[in-house]
């Protein structure tokens, strides 16, 4: 289960990821999770959003480099171990993981996984019965 991911290129100045926040918010779009990498010169914001399609036409619009990407979310118990367990099917399976990140409401987690081949990917969690998360549950939340 595919989910699109935004990822927007920022010049690392002050007021930047509020310009953005700004245009999604203003605009009735929901960041459901985000992660922020930077360097001295620029940050990429990597965020899952309630309408994806719709807030890339807008950062665009606004004049940011921004891309839509393929990624995976799962669903596990927010317990220590439950994590590791994920990562070891995914190891098991010759799945590269480009990045992740993750959140927790209570007690589950949802983790975001850009993994190097998708299809891989999915096939080895959905063999160790590890629960993938939909794009509509994911950008609703």
């Amino acid at each position: 289960m595919k989910i699109k991911q935004l990822s927007v290129f920022l010049e690392n100045k002050a007021g930047r990821l509020s310009e953005v926040s700004d245009i999604l918010g203003g605009a009735g779009i929901n960041m459901t999770a985000f992660s922020v990498a930077d360097t001295s010169d620029f940050g990429i914001l990597r965020a899952i959003v309630s309408q994806p399609e719709e807030a890339l036409q807008l950062l665009k619009n606004a004049g940011y480099a921004v891309s839509l990407t393929d990624v995976i979310c799962i669903k596990c118990p927010n317990t220590p171990g439950s994590l590791a367990k994920a990562l070891h099917v995914l190891n098991a399976g010759n799945v590269q993981i480009e990045y992740m990140y993750a959140f927790s409401m209570g007690e589950i987690a949802q983790v975001v996984i850009r993994p190097a081949d998708i299809a891989n990917c999915e096939r080895a969690l959905e063999t160790h019965g590890i629960e993938l998360v939909s794009s509509d549950k994911l950008y609703s939340l």
